[in-house]
């Protein structure tokens, strides 16, 4: 048996690029968001959605945890789709309707927001330090957009409104997911296949189907996904 301390650096090196990587995908939703064209928001989910959740079915049923699905509660379903599903056609929407760069800012703020909704937790508290920071990074925000001069008002508004409510969902989800005890892993993904229902259900009730056009929006496609 390995060393101890060998096992700890073995840990800590899957942290750290368990960690990475998850800022990278962060950090090119929106591009690839872009490079989809002129998809609709719900066909863009449901595409996403039925990619990721497909790849996480074949996952769960070799590591044999798909009957964690059936003993998870009503609640921890709801949290979930409200959760993903929810930020993920409201960030869409808001790449359609404005700037990337800026909607992307204001979408991003879910961070400062998770600060301040904490205090809600039982043996929180919002510190001085917590504040200020939090007012900093909403100042700078408010700067950024205000001097941008790209787009109308009306489309500008729209994306802008979307983004809002995309950190308000995934700061809410975040910090309401401590309130939920041992969700295993596995369920995100079928959260993944019944928000691709649910996608897809709402495109062919308000949306026009646009496919994407040429490989390199499939190409973006499937990254996401």
């Amino acid at each position: 048996m390995p060393p101890r301390s060998n096992l700890d650096q073995v840990g800590t090196g899957r942290a750290t690029l368990t960690g990475f990587s998850a800022v990278l995908m962060w950090s090119l939703l929106a591009a690839l968001t872009v490079a989809t064209g002129r998809v609709p928001p719900f066909q863009l989910a449901a595409l996403c959605f039925t990619i990721g959740g497909g790849l996480g079915l074949i996952w769960t049923l070799v590591r044999g945890e798909a009957g964690l699905f059936a003993r998870q509660p009503a609640k921890v379903w709801l949290h979930g789709i409200g959760g993903i599903f929810g930020y993920h056609f409201l960030y869409f929407t808001a790449l359609r309707h404005g700037s990337p760069a800026e909607v992307s800012l204001i979408a991003y703020l879910w961070p400062l927001l998770i600060v301040l909704l904490s205090v809600l937790l039982p043996g929180h508290q919002l510190r001085k330090h917590h504040l200020a920071g939090a007012l900093l990074g909403f100042a700078g925000a408010v700067v950024i957009v205000r001097g941008s001069g790209g787009g109308t008002v009306q489309t500008d508004l729209v994306g802008y409104a979307a983004a809002v409510a995309c950190a308000l969902i995934w700061s809410g989800y975040s910090v309401s997911a401590r309130l939920l005890v041992q969700v295993p892993t596995a369920l995100v993904t079928g959260v993944c296949l019944i928000s691709a229902v649910l996608a897809a259900f709402c495109h062919l009730l308000f949306e026009s189907t646009v496919w994407p056009a040429g490989s390199a929006a499939w190409l973006a496609v499937l990254a996401l996904g």
